[in-house]
This record gives C-alpha cells, sequence and structure tokens, in this order.
C-alpha cells in the first residue's frame, strides 16, 4: 500500500483526498496544512468550480502536520502529494525529493522553466518520480481523443481545436493573484498545451493573440505551428467568461475517417452538456462512445492518482505524468505569452 501525503489543504487539495479515498493501491496517511481548523476535519470554507464543497471530513487514521518538514520526516509517507500554491511548487518538490520522497506536485510544474528544470533534475539525483498532476489526459472524454488520433483508426488528424473558458477566479485568491499563479496564460491554459504536445507532438513554433489585464495575460487564441504545415491545431483559453458560466471545456478533432467533438460547460450554475463525446462518420452517421466512470468530476483525479500510486509501487514512470512534459507545457505557455505580448511568432 502506497502511502500517500498531502500537502496543501485548499480546493485541489480537498479533492486529491476525496479522490485517494477511492483508490485500491494507496492511501493518505497525512496531511500538512498551516490551519489549524483544516488539521481539525473543518474542511468547510473550502468551495472551487467543480465537485462537492467543503465538508467536514473523517480524519481519523490519517497524521496531521502544520510543518512541512514533519511531513517530510515521516518514515510511512512514500508519495507527497503537493497541492500548494504554484509559485512554492519548486521549492516544495525539491525539498520532498531531497528527503528521500516520490512527489506528485499540481500542475503547473513551476512557473518557471528554471525552476521547472531543477526539479526534474533534482528527481534525478535523488532517484525518485517527479510526476504532475496534468488531469486532463484521464477525462474519459479526452483518453478517448488521444487514443482516436494515436492509434490512427480514423486516419490522419488534419485540425484541432481546443477550448477553456473560465469566469474570472475570485473565489481564489490563490490562482487570481497573477504573481503567485501565473494567471489564466499558465494556471488554466497549461491543460490545452499539455494535452496538444501529448497528443499531436510539441510544435516548432507558436503564435498568439491576448487580453493583457493589469500586465497580465488573461486570454489567449493561439495558433501551433508543426513542420506538416497542412496541420492546424489552435487553442483559446482565458478567464473573461461571466460568473454565469465558471468553466467551459471541450474539442474538436478533425481527421480523415471522423469528427470528435465534446462540450461541456457550468451554465447557470448546473452542468450542462452541450456536445457529449461523439464521432461523427462521413456517411453522416454520430456514434456515442460508452465511458468509464460515473460522470463525476473527481473520477478523473482517482486515475490520475491511481497512475501516480502504480508508477511508485512499480518503479515505472508514467508517461502522462512525466516531468519533461511538465516543462515542455510550461515553455509552450511562456511563448504563447510572449508572442501575445509582442505579435510575433515565436520559435519553441
Amino acid at each position: 500500500m502506497v502511502r500517500i501525503g498531502i500537502v496543501g489543504i485548499g480546493f485541489m487539495g480537498m479533492i486529491h483526498f476525496l479522490a485517494a479515498s477511492r483508490l485500491g493501491g494507496g492511501q493518505v496517511g497525512a496531511i500538512c496544512s498551516r490551519d489549524p481548523k483544516k488539521l481539525a476535519g473543518d474542511w468547510t470554507g473550502i468551495q472551487g468550480n467543480f465537485g462537492p464543497p467543503g465538508a467536514q471530513m473523517d480524519l481519523s487514521g490519517v497524521a496531521t502536520y502544520a510543518d512541512l518538514a514533519d511531513l517530510l520526516a515521516d518514515p510511512t509517507i512514500d508519495l507527497v502529494d503537493l497541492c500548494v500554491p504554484n509559485d512554492q511548487h519548486a521549492a516544495q518538490t525539491i525539498r520532498a525529493l531531497e528527503a528521500g520522497k516520490h512527489v506528485l506536485v499540481e500542475k503547473p510544474i513551476a512557473l518557471s522553466a528554471a525552476d521547472a528544470r531543477a526539479m526534474v533534475d533534482a528527481a534525478a539525483a535523488n532517484g525518485k518520480l517527479l510526476m504532475v498532476g496534468h488531469v486532463l489526459p484521464f477525462f474519459p472524454e479526452f483518453a478517448f481523443a488521444r487514443e482516436a488520433v494515436q492509434s490512427g483508426r480514423y486516419g490522419a488528424l488534419r485540425a484541432a481545436h481546443l477550448t477553456r473558458v473560465i469566469a474570472r477566479p475570485d473565489w481564489s485568491s490563490g490562482i487570481s493573484a497573477a504573481d503567485r499563479s501565473g494567471g489564466p496564460a499558465i494556471d488554466l491554459h497549461i491543460h490545452d498545451t499539455h494535452f496538444i504536445g501529448l497528443v499531436c507532438g510539441v510544435p516548432k513554433a507558436v503564435h498568439s493573440r491576448g487580453v493583457v489585464e493589469n500586465g497580465t495575460v488573461v486570454h489567449l487564441t493561439t495558433q501551433y505551428l508543426y513542420d506538416d504545415q497542412g496541420l492546424a491545431i489552435s487553442a483559446v483559453s482565458g478567464a473573461l467568461s461571466q460568473k454565469g458560466r465558471p468553466f467551459a471545456h471541450g474539442f474538436e478533432f478533425s481527421l480523415d475517417g471522423a469528427t470528435l467533438s465534446f462540450e461541456f460547460a457550468n451554465l447557470g450554475g448546473q452542468g450542462h452538456l452541450a456536445t457529449p463525446l461523439s464521432v461523427i462518420l462521413p456517411d453522416g452517421t454520430v456514434d456515442r462512445p460508452d465511458l468509464p466512470g460515473s460522470g463525476d468530476p473527481v473520477d478523473a483525479f482517482v486515475a490520475e492518482l491511481g497512475a501516480a500510486v502504480e508508477a511508485v509501487a512499480s518503479g515505472v514512470p508514467c508517461p502522462t505524468l512525466s516531468g519533461e512534459l511538465a516543462m515542455q507545457a510550461l515553455r509552450l505557455c511562456h511563448a504563447e505569452v510572449e508572442s501575445a505580448r509582442t505579435s510575433s511568432t515565436i520559435y519553441i
């Protein structure tokens, strides 16, 4: 049984805790928070843009620490799961790796490419796994699209477009503060750059247009440029939506033999599946693939944590959680921000 220590009990820490409770090969052995109420199980003040609201949690059998050093000194913890603000990812990851722990850190891997490189190097130097929690590939719709494109069963990929928009994240001071989160162009959009790199490969260049507020790029539209000039890959991502649509994401992949389409949004406080995962075929028929899971978004985090736990148990890295791929996704985001600011094509 892989024992997990969750550091940071905010919205994402709570989601990871709930997901870990459903694992077969892993369990939460400890949590770390500076908030004594949260250490006592009072998580009622936690809120986010999906999943259940915070509640009173049963922490029986879970060690509670107010200081990261104490959790890192706990010999029963195998995997440190970092759900802390983005600007703390690098320092805390390196501390955990040097303490002899495997690490799963929430996306983005870091705020700077130099910090990301230091984290990857620290994992190699200490012989431990560094995994980055890009959860999107574990959502069943995105997992289906990835397999369909990479297997070639619908022919060659011609074009793709990804969408990810949220309302202004005023529900979280850590996310809304660009100096701590990196702003929407990093914290939000990196989901798409990571997925594009995973499915389509890393482009040679990007060309972006963006909306800038108070020095921060809050909305991006990007074309990803590949050596194959006939491949048209694009994405739109940002935090300009009104509060009635706090979250929306989706995709369209155009292949020689099918179009794959999906769109989901939280609309007016309700989940709204505008386009369920659809395989649109040349003869006009539309297939609706059966997907695993219950439709609960926490299921994707169960799959993500399960992959991390399996990697720790087997010693075999999970390519989807690769620190190197996460570092490349961060570089893409920075290139897009530079492109938006300079109105120029940026080569990777």
